[in-house]
């Protein structure tokens, strides 16, 4: 039976069935998949992308890491880059990616370079060694973190407790302008829980944002406890010359003095 001729590639035996393998130069069996039958009859070889589908295979490969005096071989993917390669590292050599430098052929590599871009292959060797700046730099900014959330936490408990006496603070200006005599101890009591807010306030170190808001807070208890020495001159003419009118509404001149 006579074979079936192509334009460019010879004569292929025309017994050859699809699925069948024939041999071509070189011993290799090529499968009838790698051919295509034309409507005209010819039978052509598909180019590789349509043999495959567009589906590229990504191999993987060695590469060998030294660090200190400990070698460290992790498979990865020839397309991946130093920074992929950092993080598979960080599990064996307990260093952050960020705190790393790897160096490969004497030089330093970007987190952002491709290993195949660099030329690693199979079985390449690289060194890792600690980025002394880069790791002294990210802990002084992680200690500033900490420092500033510890403040914040520290001013948001205090102010706290500063509106709860606040609000004792209201309470005696109505009675005391209301006429009623207080217990002069509550007074003094509320000044000294006020002084002892201010010593909190005094032992935030914060910057920013933070020092501001402890800054008006300060204030914001001073105010208070100046307002109280004026309610203890109040409360003292109460005992002495009896209940007195009430000249101003409580509230309204707790408000003037705190916000003049």
């Amino acid at each position: 039976m006579l074979g079936v001729k192509s334009r460019n590639l010879g004569t292929v035996p025309a017994t050859t069935t699809r699925g069948a393998a024939t041999t071509g130069s070189g011993g290799r069996d090529v499968g009838m998949a790698a051919w295509d039958l034309r409507p005209c009859g010819m039978l052509v070889q598909k180019r590789n992308s349509d043999v495959h589908q567009n589906k590229t295979i990504v191999p993987t490969i060695r590469v060998k890491v030294k660090y200190g005096s400990s070698y460290h071989e992790v498979h990865i993917k020839s397309q991946a880059t130093f920074g992929e390669l950092k993080k598979m590292l960080a599990g064996p050599t307990g260093l952050n990616p960020l705190d790393q430098k790897l160096v490969y052929k004497d030089k330093e590599r970007d987190s952002k370079t491709y290993l195949d871009a660099a030329g690693v292959t199979d079985g390449s060797r690289m060194l890792l060694f600690i980025d002394i700046l880069t790791q002294e730099k990210r802990v002084l900014e992680n200690i500033k973190t900490v420092k500033i959330d510890k403040a914040s936490t520290q001013l948001l408990e205090i102010s706290s407790e500063i509106d709860k006496l606040v609000k004792q603070v209201g309470n005696l200006e109505i009675e005391i302008y209301g006429g009623k005599k207080v217990v002069e101890k509550a007074l003094l009591n509320l000044i000294e829980l006020l002084m002892s807010q201010l010593i909190k306030l005094d032992g935030i170190v914060a910057d920013g944002d933070v020092k501001l808001q402890r800054r008006m807070q300060v204030k914001r208890v001073q105010k208070y406890i100046e307002f109280l020495d004026m309610l203890k001159i109040r409360n003292s003419k109460i005992a002495s010359n009896g209940n007195e009118c009430n000249v101003r509404a409580p509230l309204q001149r707790l408000n003037n003095i705190l916000f003049e």
